[in-house]
């Protein structure tokens, strides 16, 4: 039963849970972390570690979805970000944290942002990005918007994607553009595609299941959301938060699977996972895996300078976030030790993978899936 207060006369709201009001019990023997397997397949990709990439250029450039792909993870690159549209991005991106580090204007790093995306996407630029990626040998992931899928997906299948995302702030089943634009119906459009399609972002277990319902291989749940970073809450005002949404969407993944007899969707948590604790009770909520944003942006190898920002923060008329402060440039750490350590911080920020796979061991689980059946607390 919904755990429903009355918020005034004749109106009544769910109450809901972030990641930090949930606590994992371990409830059977421990077992050695050498004994875990953090693995999981989507289609006929198998990463060893849950672990995706927000998809904003503060994270990834080619070179840094290369390297997360060799650490077992799965890089997605913004195809209607700076790489789509600028010839020397690393040039742009070292002006804009400049302007960031200036601090004279607060509003002029986001006003820089919006004017560099102003620039029209180049689909020679875009297709020299995925192929360095793809020639690699990692699995190559793009997004696009709702709003830009049909035209950019073509340039995208010809430059040899293996994972399409059709990502945003808020995702539906049917995007409806501006008038005489034909809509985006996601069933049929990945019902014509030959690759696998992860969409979102949702909040809640209609959206999921609706989404599943094109046939989506995995289904994103949350807005990317960091404080400080993400603002959908104060511009839109609208927010679920992530532990409720997780297992929500979780639900609608079991309702999905009856209803089809076996087909599994699989879902991946974007927002509020800044340690190996939230990562842990991320997948003990449900996810089978998580798209990670400020905690990559620790790494030397994100394009962001110790900066990180929202894909959504660009937006040319609502931006949704703001460029925020990771750390100095000097102290950054290599990706594979923000992901798999070793660590020396004891609060979590590094070696995220490692603290997953100790919290699967001390519950007494050996997979991901086993995982999600941990029994979970509530902080009063």
């Amino acid at each position: 039963m919904r755990d429903l207060v009355e918020i005034g006369m004749g109106r009544t709201a769910r109450r809901t849970y972030e990641l930090d009001d949930v606590n994992i019990v371990p409830s059977r023997r421990t077992r050695s972390s050498s004994q875990v397997s953090t693995a999981w397949q989507i289609d006929a990709y198998r990463f060893d570690i849950p672990i995706l990439a927000h998809p904003t250029d503060a994270l990834m450039s080619p070179a840094a979805a290369i390297e997360l792909g060799k650490l077992g993870g799965l890089g997605v690159l913004n195809g209607e970000g700076l790489w789509a549209r600028h010839a020397d991005v690393e040039k742009v991106l070292e002006e804009l944290v400049e302007v960031a580090e200036s601090d004279d204007d607060p509003d002029a790093t986001i006003t820089r942002l919006q004017e560099l995306h102003s620039a029209p996407l180049q689909p020679d630029l875009l297709g020299a990005a995925i192929k360095s990626i793809r020639d690699s040998g990692v699995t190559t992931a793009v997004r696009v918007s709702p709003q830009n899928a049909q035209a950019l997906t073509p340039v995208l299948l010809q430059a040899g994607i293996d994972l399409l995302v059709v990502h945003g702030t808020i995702i539906s089943a049917e995007h409806v553009g501006r008038s005489g634009d034909d809509p985006l119906n996601l069933k049929t459009f990945i019902a014509d595609l030959d690759v696998p399609v992860v969409a979102g972002g949702v909040s809640d277990h209609r959206t999921a299941l609706h989404l599943m319902r094109t046939g989506a291989a995995g289904v994103i749940v949350g807005y990317g959301s960091f404080e400080g970073a993400t603002s959908t809450g104060e511009v839109l005002g609208i927010g679920v938060p992530m532990a409720t949404a997780i297992a929500d969407a979780a639900a609608a993944r079991r309702d999905y699977l009856d209803e089809t007899g076996g087909r599994y969707v699989h879902v991946i948590a974007d927002g509020d996972i800044a340690n190996s604790g939230q990562l842990a009770k991320a997948i003990a909520c449900g996810a089978d895996a998580a798209m990670l944003g400020v905690p990559l942006a620790l790494a030397s190898e994100a394009p962001g300078g110790g900066w990180y920002w929202p894909s959504a923060a660009a937006h040319p008329s609502m931006p949704r976030g703001a460029l925020l402060p990771v750390t100095p440039a000097g102290d950054r750490p290599g990706m594979a030790k923000v992901l798999i350590g070793p660590s020396n911080d004891p609060f979590g920020s590094l070696n995220l993978v490692g603290g997953l796979r100790r919290s699967m061991a001390k519950a007494g689980y050996s997979d991901l899936k086993e995982f999600q059946k941990v029994g979970l607390t509530v902080r009063a």
